[in-house]
């Protein structure tokens, strides 16, 4: 297919989506070879980012993987106005037609998806900003130094909050006139008359009550006055660093918060990409010789993953079955409390309101709120959806199939991406400006190894020990680091 004809396709296919209600940022395609599409897939699509190991070593396992037929990658988008996709130059046209719808649909999702809206959609431009100044640090102070580097800030890059772009953690409080210490008018006092004064209050105790008002005022003033789950945003305001390694703290900081929308709607937003690019291909974009080619590819996209979650087929499924209820009435108070299983079977209000609905979905949803909004009984029980866990063998097996146990753990595993929920608790740990982090357990473990690489790199932020409390074994324990050992052992605070 010559570069004509694709600029042809894209305009036909952008005609067609914007034909259906889509409404994305001007959309920018490139045409690479599978070794360019697998440098920027290795990249995350940034192709001016900093240098590192890690993305030579994504390459290397990308590459790998292609020359084994064991992946293939049709294509890639960025989130960005104007928003940037790359095509694979030895795809047919079928290919091209549904990847590139699958772009539109990708690109309407991040400007319309209320999670993304925080974003920066020049991102690509401020990559590569990233990228010149960190090699300009490399030129300054080497490469083993600034590359070590960066490796502690990459280990920490999931203890971000999440949703910190989208609420208000910390409001400043006026201070009132009558906030003063007590111990500034040098300890509480009684009010008599005059020649009473030296008998009732003492100076002698009246300094000791101001002496133990200041410790107890100091004792009871800690940092953070909250628990601060953003634990890198936390090092770079405080930590002791440099001023370049600040500079490479907060980019990094930067990136996990743009990329983090991604994470926190790859089921809605791959299934919405899905759900369009199938409808378009199917009602308005296919010929007849390119059927079984379509049907083929499809599927191969949408297909059940033997053990674990197909992101594409869950989001899908789930759009349609939403479409489907809500075009013939069944939701609401009267049907939820319709207890005739026949009368269910055959409800169909023809109401029509599936594609507003998805649409809507689209506009306020992330994958949490998606599943537990949308996922139902019916649902589970049709797409025959279940709970596996590893038996004494250590083999995989059904668990159940209860609706409540199989929501519960999709939740489970989406909420916080997945990721622990670690905060700073005190950064005065002990009077000694040490770091006590606390691990909200919730019934998963932390890997013993990892936290504890995780707190060596920490510790060498802070330039001082750092413990973390956590459960291992139903036993609440401490974990702790200097840089250079490790140490663990029994109890733990409150952790507020």
């Amino acid at each position: 297919m010559n570069r004509r004809e694709l600029q042809d396709l894209v305009e036909r296919v952008a005609e067609v989506a914007r034909g259906y209600g889509l409404d994305f940022f001007e959309t920018r395609f490139e045409v690479v070879d599978y070794e360019t599409m697998n440098e920027l897939a290795a990249y995350g699509g940034f192709p001016g980012r900093y240098p590192h190991w890690r993305f030579g070593m994504e390459y290397e396992h990308l590459k790998k993987s292609y020359a084994y037929g064991l992946h293939k990658i049709y294509e890639m988008v960025i989130n960005n106005d104007p928003a940037y996709a790359y095509l694979m130059e030895d795809s047919d046209a079928v290919d091209h037609k549904l990847v590139i719808a699958h772009v539109f649909a990708h690109v309407d999702f991040f400007k319309n998806n209320e999670w993304f809206a925080p974003t920066n959609r020049k991102m690509l431009d401020e990559m590569a900003n990233h990228g010149a100044r960190i090699r300009r640090y490399i030129e300054r102070h080497g490469l083993d130094e600034v590359e070590t580097f960066i490796d502690r800030c990459l280990s920490l890059q999931n203890l971000i909050d999440h949703h910190a772009p989208y609420v208000v953690r910390h409001r400043p409080t006026p201070e009132e006139p009558g906030d003063r210490p007590r111990e500034a008018d040098g300890g509480p006092r009684y009010r008599v008359k005059k020649y009473l004064d030296p008998y009732v209050n003492p100076p002698g105790v009246l300094e000791e009550v101001r002496r133990r008002a200041q410790e107890e005022a100091k004792q009871a003033v800690r940092f953070p006055p909250e628990p601060e789950r953003d634990v890198m945003g936390f090092l770079a305001l405080h930590a002791p660093l440099e001023r370049w390694q600040h500079n490479v703290l907060s980019m990094i900081r930067e990136e996990a918060y743009y990329f983090a929308p991604q994470a926190m709607t790859k089921i809605l937003n791959e299934g919405w990409a899905s759900f369009w690019h199938s409808k378009m291909m199917t009602e308005r974009l296919l010929e007849a010789s390119e059927v079984v080619d379509f049907a083929d590819h499809h599927s191969a996209t949408v297909a059940p993953s033997p053990g674990r979650l197909n992101p594409y087929a869950l989001g899908l499924a789930l759009l349609r079955d939403i479409q489907d209820r809500w075009d013939r009435g069944r939701f609401g108070k009267d049907y939820e409390e319709c207890d005739d299983l026949r009368e269910r079977e055959r409800w169909d209000r023809r109401l029509g309101l599936g594609l507003r609905k998805v649409f809507e979905v689209r506009r306020v949803h992330n994958d949490v709120t998606f599943i537990d909004e949308f996922l139902t009984p019916e649902f589970v029980a049709s797409h025959r959806l279940f709970r596996f866990q590893r038996d004494e063998s250590g083999v995989y097996r059904i668990d159940s199939r209860a609706f409540r146990k199989v929501k519960d753990e999709l939740l489970f595993h989406l909420t916080n991406l997945g990721e622990p929920v670690v905060v700073v608790a005190d950064a005065n740990h002990r009077n000694r400006g040490e770091l006590l982090l606390v691990h909200r357990y919730e019934g998963s473990e932390l890997r013993r190894d990892w936290a504890v690489e995780t707190l060596k790199n920490i510790a060498r932020i802070w330039s001082r020990p750092v413990f973390l409390e956590t459960v291992f074994e139903d036993q609440k324990v401490v974990l702790s680091h200097d840089g250079q050992d490790a140490g663990v052992q029994p109890g733990g605070g409150d952790g507020r």
